[in-house]
């Protein structure tokens, strides 16, 4: 390759690397041209697929700042450059290779960070980004509801004393100027009073009839 295209290729995959918050590599050994497409088409929309040579990768890497990446170029090499939900284009790669064993992931980065072949594949088993917000949202509508719930509450319970609290002042008027609450004085019966007015009378009788009968032992 001449210089001018093997520049133009370090700057195309510089670019692409700084673009992508995830790159998977990948040796591609004994895939098809077809199947390369049909890979390509697995990742999604939002993942590119390139066959690239090693060296001029790992300069590519090292503009965009890049590292981590020199011992997985090794060996007939194509990169996934993913611009989106890194599981949705993990689990395409993973798919694939079940399907067409002779695909390799090799290794990778995701924002930065190194990942091993293996822990790309453990990414495929998450859940994508779309399934992850749609739950999120199930769970922010389920507490706005339950505000909604712990709010309204409160308020019925003092709406109902609210009209509780009106009637009891329709029927008894004095409640609104302060009337409320104190106890009436307590009325003997009119039955009653005649029985505890003998009982009055009696009881002088009484300790005067003891008196003479205590006179009358001390004489004796």
């Amino acid at each position: 390759m001449a210089r001018p295209d093997k520049a133009a290729a370090v700057a195309e995959l510089a670019d692409e690397f700084r673009a992508s918050n995830a790159v998977v590599l990948t040796e591609y050994r004994g895939l098809t041209v077809k199947q390369l497409t049909e890979l390509r088409r697995s990742l999604g929309g939002n993942a590119s697929y390139a066959v690239v040579k090693n060296t001029l990768t790992k300069i590519a890497a090292k503009e965009a700042g890049i590292s981590g990446l020199d011992d997985y170029l090794s060996g007939p090499s194509a990169i996934a450059f993913v611009k989106g939900d890194p599981v949705e284009a993990a689990k395409g790669l993973r798919d694939f290779a079940k399907a067409n064993p002779v695909l390799v992931v090799k290794g990778g980065l995701l924002d930065g960070a190194p990942l091993t072949g293996e822990e790309i594949n453990k990414l495929a088993d998450l859940e994508s980004r779309e399934v992850l917000l749609a739950k999120l949202a199930g769970a922010m509508k389920a507490s706005l509801q339950n505000a909604v719930s712990l709010f309204a509450a409160p308020l019925a319970q003092t709406a109902r004393v609210v009209e509780a609290l009106r009637q009891k002042a329709e029927a008894d008027p004095s409640i609104l100027a302060g009337g409320a609450g104190t106890p009436a004085a307590v009325e003997t019966p009119a039955e009653e009073a005649p029985a505890a007015e003998a009982a009055a009378d009696e009881a002088p009788a009484a300790e005067a009839a003891d008196a003479t009968e205590a006179t009358e032992q001390n004489e004796g």
